[in-house]
């Protein structure tokens, strides 16, 4: 009596027939986006297992001492050093160069369409829906579209964060660019400026501390994915933590857990240091 009433909805059904559709349709679309993601991650890897390693820590220290202080880059120098003597520099390149691609591609998506929103309340108002649903879906499903479009491998990783992590982006530039003061837009109005010029030259850089803030978070829910991704073929650090996971393997887990902690402080606190320079040219501005 107390049961569900005998009614069935396959909302997934038609969920399903629309991603087959869109497979089948832009296949190539597809085929071309995995050539290009696959080209880029390829590239980014070898360049840096081909850089001196010294050099690779050198670059470290000294952006951590740019962007932070002496201290700050030495710590994140000693860091990268202990990640090589666990015997994972290689999974670690891997891993940057997954980051790096999808950053930069959540990047070339989101202050654009956070800008585009900024403008246009109706393009908001249809899109914010969507990031919830982007924020909030557990992360695993990601990998079912990511496997049905592209297979396994760092092709997929990458397509999964990048729907995992695009969503702070586009909501912070929005934010920024609607924070801009009124006076400020006004100021820019009397001296004639066109929309263009006053985007370029007014609103982004007034913006660019809190989208550069959109930057670090979507940079560290990147790395978030790292060990979820792997779960699709994806190599680096993630993949050495699912293979602790599967062994048991408590040294290596430990190892490839910290090395993707020591990861996300070095990438923190550089962006975050980025930011604040950012922060301060803009005071000095004014």
């Amino acid at each position: 009596m107390g049961g569900f009433p005998d009614i069935t909805t396959e909302l997934g059904i038609y969920v399903e027939n629309f991603v087959n559709y869109v497979a089948t349709t832009f296949e190539k679309f597809f085929n071309l986006i995995f050539f290009i993601a696959s080209k880029t991650i390829n590239a980014i890897d070898d360049f840096l297992v081909w850089l001196p390693w010294w050099v690779f820590i050198l670059i470290i220290v000294l952006l951590g001492w740019y962007f932070r202080s002496l201290l700050a880059g030495l710590t994140f120098g000693f860091f990268i050093f202990l990640i090589g003597t666990f015997g994972l520099w290689e999974d670690m390149m891997t891993t940057i160069a997954i980051i790096v691609t999808s950053v930069a591609i959540s990047l070339i998506i989101g202050i654009p369409i956070g800008i585009w929103m900024a403008f246009n309340k109706a393009v908001s108002s249809i899109v914010r829906p969507i990031l919830d649903a982007m924020q909030t879906m557990p992360s695993f499903v990601y990998l079912i579209p990511a496997i049905f479009f592209f297979g396994l491998g760092n092709v997929s990783a990458i397509f999964a964060t990048l729907i995992y992590a695009v969503p702070p982006v586009i909501r912070l530039t929005e934010l920024a660019i609607r924070g801009v003061p009124k006076e400020v837009i006004e100021s820019a109005e009397s001296f004639g400026s066109s929309k263009g010029q006053m985007l370029r030259k007014v609103q982004l850089p007034q913006a660019l501390p809190t989208i550069m803030a959109g930057v670090n978070q979507t940079t560290m829910m990147a790395l978030a994915m790292v060990v979820i991704a792997s779960m699709v073929g994806a190599s680096g650090l993630g993949e050495q933590v699912l293979i602790s996971i599967n062994r048991i393997d408590i040294a290596l887990g430990f190892e490839a857990g910290i090395s993707i902690v020591f990861l996300a402080i070095i990438i923190d606190r550089i962006t975050n240091g980025v930011a604040d320079r950012f922060q301060k040219h803009r005071r000095v501005g004014r």
